[in-house]
């Protein structure tokens, strides 16, 4: 957490308000996240202009006129939008001054990242080795069951590898096997060529359905405005143990690769 749509809901609703502008100005209050904050950071930014925001898998790549930064939320980091600078004591640790505001970095428990790339972000050891889009047209069936050929590992735990797909995450893999009828223990190897196709479009389908929901919120997400997601309300299996399937069934809960996994074992095949 924050996964794809949480990311996808801030790039959409940061972009509108950047694009074009330059960077004013760059506050640093706090160096010390996943990876230490290059001490350049503030002299690469600051004048710049934001050409482009986009996104890759989970990370926020702002395409500047000369470099870009990269940007990864962690479990626990949030943009956006404020009228006054970064406060230290809020864990507001960096600030984009754009504009008549202030773009803020907020992340209590400093597991996100962001870093800034001369050339080509994509190149990026960060980024270089994901897996396909998952709203990408190129993305269906074939490329999936492809990316998984030879791979024992249940189904779930495959989906939340980065390089057989980008920036699924735990939420979204377990609702999207509910979708497709999969049951998250079957290896991922043995999906078969239809089963891998009706997978591609539940993944396309929930992941679309949250984005329009804003994304998950289940302590302290929320978008550049400061609002919450709602797609929690519309979650099928994930954090309902104990719950009743929509089919009937009774909604189990098992641990994976350290990571709970919600399903219904009657429909789940």
């Amino acid at each position: 957490m924050p996964e794809l749509p949480e990311v996808e809901t801030v790039r959409r609703g940061v972009r509108q308000r950047v694009i074009g502008q330059r960077i004013a100005n760059t506050i640093i209050n706090e160096r010390r996240l996943r990876a230490p904050i290059d001490s350049r950071f503030c002299k690469q930014t600051r004048g710049r202009r934001i050409n482009n925001l986009r996104r890759r898998g989970k990370y926020l790549i702002f395409d500047l006129d000369c470099g870009a930064f990269i940007v990864h939320l962690g479990m626990s980091g949030v943009l956006y939008f404020s009228s006054s600078p970064p406060n230290r004591n809020l864990h507001e640790h960096v600030g984009f001054k754009i504009g008549d505001a202030f773009l803020v970095y907020k992340d209590p428990r400093r597991f996100g990242c962001i870093v800034f790339c001369k050339s080509d972000p994509d190149s990026h050891p960060m980024l270089n080795r994901l897996g396909p889009e998952p709203l990408s047209a190129k993305f269906n069936g074939a490329m999936l069951r492809a990316n998984l050929r030879g791979r024992a590992t249940p189904i779930k735990s495959a989906l939340l590898d980065g390089k057989v797909v980008a920036g699924i995450g735990n939420i979204y893999a377990s609702e999207s096997l509910h979708l497709a009828k999969i049951r998250p223990q079957t290896p991922a190897k043995q999906l078969s060529a239809a089963r891998a196709e009706k997978l591609a479009a539940a993944i396309k389908t929930v992941l679309q359905n949250a984005i329009r929901a804003g994304g998950s919120t289940i302590r302290d997400f929320t978008n550049a405005s400061g609002a919450p997601g709602y797609f929690q309300t519309q979650w099928k299996v994930y954090a309902r143990e104990g719950e009743k399937c929509c089919c009937g069934g009774t909604i189990q809960k098992i641990v994976q690769t350290a990571r709970a996994t919600y399903y219904c074992p009657r429909c789940q095949r």
